[in-house]
Parts: C-alpha cells; structure tokens; sequence
C-alpha cells in the first residue's frame, strides 16, 4: 500500500512536529500518520531502510526515532522539505512507495 496522493484532502492536519506539517490519524506508538507537505512521508508504511536519505542530491531527509512503530524504529523525516529540487529520486527508490513529492503543495 503506497502513500496516498492525495492525502492533504484525504486527511485532516493534526499538527506540526519538528515544523513539519503532521496528517492524521496519529495514534502513537502504532499510528503515526503523514510528515510533510511538499516532500511527505507515511510515517505508517516507511520501513526506514534510508534508501531516500543518502542518495537525495539536497539532503532533505533526516533521521528521526519512532520507537515501538510496528514497521521500523526509525523513520527519514523530510526536515529540510524546502530544499527540495523536485527530482523525485526519493519517490522513485522508496521500496515502499513511502513518499510522495507534489510541487503544487508547497
């Protein structure tokens, strides 16, 4: 199951963490929902394999922990969202189709 598209009118913000935007439905440690706008990640289905993080030419991805999340302990977390180049080499590498890019959501 991939993120979903269209998930900024699929789903409700519920907040902001690490100044990122935060779609719900959040239900920690379980539930963790979308993180970002322009650059998202489904904090639900990413299995943090890193695969987007090293090979991002702008490094807009980070580390962030997620203990207890059935798919992995840690997550990439787009921190740096605003750098993004609009490549799509994350989108394109995610084993997991994990995260969506959508230049219109900025």
């Amino acid at each position: 199951m991939a993120i979903d598209p269209n998930f900024d009118v699929n789903r409700e913000q519920v907040g902001e963490e690490n100044g990122l935007d935060v779609w719900g439905p959040v239900d920690p440690p379980k539930k963790l929902g979308i993180r970002g706008t322009h650059v998202a990640v489904d904090y639900d289905i990413c299995v943090g394999d890193g695969a987007c993080l090293e090979d991002c030419p702008v490094d807009v991805f980070s580390w962030v922990d997620t203990p207890d999340h059935p798919a992995s302990e840690k997550k990439v977390e787009p921190t740096r969202e605003d750098q993004c180049i609009d490549c799509m080499l994350c989108v394109d590498i995610c084993p997991v189709d994990a995260i969506d890019v959508d230049a219109s959501r900025e």
